[in-house]
C-alpha cells in the first residue's frame, strides 16, 4: 500500500477553507492526491470562507481501503459528518486497523461517534478538547499531536508545523 497516493478526505459545507486548501498543496507537492468525499460526488460544496469545492466521490461510492490515508478538515464539516454513520463507520474503520489518519480543528469531533476515542490520544480546537476528554479520549493543547497513526492540530495557526507532520508520516 506505501505507493498509494490517494487521500480520502472527509468534507462537506462549512469546511474551513485553509484547513482543506493549505494541507492538499503540502501534501500535492509530494505528490499525493487528495479526494474529496461527500454526500455525493459531482456536487459543489462551499467552505466557510466561500471556496467552491468539488465532490469527487460520493461517501457510498468509497471503501477505506482503496486510499493511504485519512484527513478530516475542520471548521463546521465535521459536526455535521458524525450525524451520517456512513461517515462514522467509515472514520472508525481507519482507526480499528491503525491506518493513517490527520485530522485538524473540529475534525477530531467524528472519532467520539466511533466509540473509540478512548483509545486516542490527540488534540483538536479548543472547545471540542473537552468533548474529547469526555469521551475518555488522552487531550493534549499543543499545536501538533503525533500519536501511533493519528496526527492532529489545534486551528489555522497550526497549520504549518500539521502539514510539515503529515508530509513527514507520509514520507517516511
Amino acid at each position: 500500500m506505501t505507493d498509494n497516493k490517494l487521500i480520502a478526505v472527509l468534507v462537506t459545507n462549512g469546511v474551513e477553507d485553509v484547513e482543506l486548501t493549505s494541507p492538499r498543496e503540502a501534501l500535492s507537492k509530494e505528490g499525493y492526491q487528495l479526494c474529496l468525499i461527500s454526500q455525493r460526488a459531482g456536487e459543489i460544496i462551499q467552505g466557510k470562507k466561500g471556496t467552491p469545492f468539488l465532490i469527487e466521490r460520493g461517501i457510498d461510492e468509497v471503501q477505506p481501503q482503496d486510499f493511504r490515508a485519512l484527513f478530516i478538515p475542520g471548521g463546521f464539516s465535521p459536526d455535521q459528518l458524525r450525524g451520517d454513520q456512513r461517515f462514522v463507520d467509515f472514520t472508525k474503520a481507519f482507526l480499528e486497523q491503525k491506518r493513517q489518519i490527520f485530522a485538524i480543528c473540529h475534525g477530531p469531533q467524528l472519532f467520539i461517534q466511533t466509540g473509540l476515542a478512548a483509545q486516542l490520544e490527540l488534540t483538536a480546537y479548543k472547545t471540542v478538547q473537552p468533548d474529547l476528554a469526555y469521551a475518555g479520549a488522552t487531550v493534549k493543547n499543543q499545536p501538533v499531536v503525533v500519536s501511533d497513526h493519528l496526527i492532529t492540530s489545534r486551528n489555522p495557526n497550526d497549520l504549518p508545523a500539521f502539514n510539515q507532520a503529515i508530509v513527514s508520516a507520509l514520507t517516511e
